[in-house]
Order: C-alpha cells, then sequence, then structure tokens
C-alpha cells in the first residue's frame, strides 16, 4: 500500500463507481435515518449503487436482497482477499478502515480449501461450548451487572449492561480474565478498531489488540485450558500463533459488539413499541420475537466491507470491474421490498442476511451462541426490572455515528429500585 496524492479525484479516476453520481456513505442524517438513503439509493441506481467510503474511496452498495445472496453464494466472483482491490494506491496509511480490509492470515481474507480448512477449525472449537453452560454464565454475568445498579433506580444501559455482558463472556469463552486492565484495555480497542470516535486512532488499537491475543495464545500453548482459545491452539490442524492471534480476533469482535448491539436494538424495540408493551416483562415468546425482528430490521452489522470482483462482471444492471470492492449492505437487503412488499416482516421468519450468507457466513455455532447471550441479557434484565421504562422519548435516542454498526449511543432507563 502507498498513501494517496492530495490531488486524488475519485470522480475522474478510470473505472471507478465514484464518476457516476456516487453517494457518501457518511453524515449525520444517514446515521440516524439510514433507511432513507437506501430508499434514495434504490430509486436512482438500483440493487447496486455507487458510493464513496472515507477519504472518497469508490466502491460499491449491495442493497438488494437478490444481489446480496448471490454474491456471497458466489466466492469464486466474488472473493474474500483484499489483496485484489484495485484502489491500493490510493490509500492513506492511515485510512480508518484499514482494521477491515487490509489484508492478515485471518480465516476472513482465506478462499477455498484454506477457508474450509481455517473455519472447521473455529467450528470445532465454538461446537464445544456448552450452551447451557453459557446461558448459566450469562445468567451470572447480568445478575452481578443489574445488582450494581438495581438500587438506584435508573441507569444508562448501554455503557452498564449491555456492552459488559456479551464482553466479559466472549472474554470468558476464550480465556481471558474478566477483570484486570489489559482486559479493559482489549475490550476499548476492539471498540476502536471496529467503530473509531473523534481523535481515536483504529489502527494503533487494533496493533494492541494483536500484541494482547498474541501474549494469550502464548500462555495457551505453555497451559491449555478448557477454553476456546486453547482449542485453537491445540487442534491437530496445527495453525501457527500468528493464524490463531487474527482468528480470535475475528472470533471476540463478532461475539462481543454485534451482540451488544443486538440487546441494545431488541430493548429499544422491546421498550418502544407498543406491541410488546403488555407482555414485556418475563414474555419470553415476546422477547424472541423481539430478537428476530431487529435482526431484519436494525440488523446489529449494517454494512459489510467487502467482497472484491475477481473479473468483470455484472451485478444488479452494473459493470463491476475486476478489483472492485463491494460493501455488503445487509440491512438494505434484509428491508429490500422486493421481498417485503408491503413493508411487512414476519418475525417468524429467519431468512435474514444478517449472519451472512454462503461460505463466509458466521460458521456455525456462533449464531447460536450469540442468541444465547442476547436472549439471556434481555430476559435477565426484564425478570430483575420488570417495570423498567425509557428515562427519555423514544425520539430522544441517538444511534451510534456509524456507518457499519447500529446500536444506540446511550439507553437511559428507570424502574423501581430493588434492594439486595
Amino acid at each position: 500500500m502507498s498513501t494517496s496524492s492530495p490531488a486524488f479525484d475519485p470522480t475522474t479516476a478510470p473505472g471507478c463507481p465514484a464518476g457516476r453520481g456516487a453517494v457518501r456513505l457518511s453524515g449525520t442524517s444517514y446515521q440516524q435515518t439510514p433507511t432513507e438513503l437506501y430508499r434514495s439509493l434504490r430509486s436512482e441506481h438500483g440493487a447496486v449503487a455507487p458510493v464513496l467510503l472515507d477519504a472518497d474511496i469508490p466502491a460499491w452498495l449491495v442493497l438488494g436482497y437478490a444481489e446480496l445472496s448471490y454474491v456471497t453464494e458466489h466466492d469464486e466472483l466474488f472473493a474474500r482477499d483484499s489483496r485484489r482491490w484495485n484502489q491500493w494506491e490510493n490509500i492513506p496509511a492511515d485510512w480508518p478502515l484499514l482494521p477491515y480490509v487490509g489484508y492478515q492470515p485471518s480465516v476472513l481474507f482465506t478462499e477455498g480449501d484454506e477457508h474450509r480448512r481455517r473455519a472447521g477449525v473455529i467450528t470445532e472449537a465454538l461446537e464445544t461450548v456448552d450452551q447451557f453452560e453459557l446461558a448459566r454464565d450469562c445468567r451470572h454475568i447480568a445478575d452481578q451487572l443489574i445488582s450494581a445498579f438495581a438500587g438506584s433506580g435508573r441507569t444508562e444501559l448501554m455503557s452498564q449492561y449491555v456492552h459488559a455482558l456479551p464482553m466479559r463472556a466472549v472474554v470468558q469463552l476464550c480465556g481471558m480474565p474478566l477483570s484486570g486492565d489489559d482486559t479493559a484495555q482489549l475490550v476499548d480497542d476492539l471498540r476502536i478498531s471496529l467503530d473509531a470516535g473523534e481523535g481515536e486512532d483504529p489502527v494503533a488499537a487494533y496493533g494492541r489488540v494483536g500484541d494482547r491475543l498474541r501474549q494469550l495464545v502464548q500462555e495457551r500453548r505453555a497451559a491449555p485450558g478448557p477454553d476456546v482459545a486453547s482449542r485453537l491452539v491445540t487442534h491437530p490442524e496445527g495453525l501457527t500463533d500468528e493464524q490463531i492471534v487474527q482468528d480470535l480476533i475475528s472470533v471476540i469482535a463478532a461475539a462481543q459488539q454485534p451482540t451488544a448491539n443486538w440487546i441494545c436494538n431488541t430493548l429499544r424495540l422491546l421498550l418502544t413499541d407498543e406491541r410488546f408493551a403488555l407482555n414485556v416483562s418475563g414474555g419470553r415468546l415476546s422477547v424472541g420475537e423481539a430478537l428476530n425482528e431487529v435482526l431484519w430490521l436494525d440488523t446489529p452489522t449494517q454494512n459489510f466491507i467487502g467482497r472484491w470482483a475477481v473479473r468483470d462482471i455484472q451485478l444488479g444492471g452494473r459493470h463491476i470491474r475486476a478489483g472492485d470492492c463491494l460493501v455488503l449492505g445487509i440491512a438494505a437487503a434484509n428491508t429490500d421490498p422486493e421481498i417485503w412488499p408491503e413493508s411487512y416482516v414476519g418475525a417468524e421468519n429467519a431468512a435474514h442476511l444478517s449472519f451472512s450468507n454462503g461460505e463466509h457466513r458466521c460458521p456455525y455455532p456462533a449464531p447460536l451462541l450469540a442468541d444465547v447471550m442476547a436472549r439471556t441479557a434481555v430476559e435477565t434484565l426484564l425478570e430483575r426490572l420488570p417495570d423498567l421504562m425509557l428515562a427519555v422519548e423514544p425520539d430522544a435516542l441517538r444511534w451510534r455515528p456509524s456507518v457499519w454498526m447500529r446500536g444506540l449511543s446511550e439507553l437511559p432507563v428507570v424502574f423501581s429500585p430493588v434492594t439486595q
């Protein structure tokens, strides 16, 4: 990679989609009401739209459900190895999306037999996780977190509960201590690398994440235990330390922040939608419906970067050139009017793309483990605090300023104080 020239103009670069009415994936209006942008893009461009990423780097946003399914089912046409990208010469060295797209020896960037081998190792490591034990552990974590604020009658759930629960659960699964400065730093660095705020350095944060997990891998080589990191280290496929580090980053990142946003968006739905108002407290059926509806309408990962075209190809009426980047518009595809013509999403339908699709979808049983964490978090909170209510009007809630993740900045609530 090389840094870009300040004179680089994406609208005139040959072969770039940016010269065809590209829209920047940024701005407050997009972050708060992305569905309006998707509607506008569909109206103007159809199922595949030209967009500009940070630093005005051009890409394609795949909006259609059928088109996104096609892309994710045809790895031979739309591959994961980002070294194919035809824009590397224009990418700044400090580009904030480098943690997403800079090639690493991770399962995320592997293809073909190597991807099946690496994904198989992760699957086998996750399959050994007992879901009943995970639910028990999550319940214990939830009770501890709730007890810390139950007597106050009010709290801000995002910082005090929603992000903390899956963080502690996944850290425990991977064999790290639940407390300690290095664990807290790891979680914060993961957040920064995936969704940096003003003044934060995602590239440096990603480097610190790698350093901490290299230490963990060395510890597990010396003394394996009953955890996911140890199972990766001792697997007969014999992955290298760096491969294990990168795959652990993938597992932890996929488990923590998306699951937290899933919990957040489900709680928001339960607390603001009158359909759930009458039986929200302890109602397992309503919680299950809300969890699934969120995956359709407010999916935790709204966009994912991405895939790279292996050769020139037509997609959604667009000419995609070899090496072009495609951003997977998961939220847009899940709400595609071609599959929901009456704007109705059946909560019982699980054909959403929130866990992606094809060989590069979330490896089994990761979605099941995420469901255990999210369901336990929501149900335990509602059981412990049955009169939980928003502390502000619903329209006062604000989404985090992210193109990639879909979650609230804050979720303030009030409830009757509970003495221990």
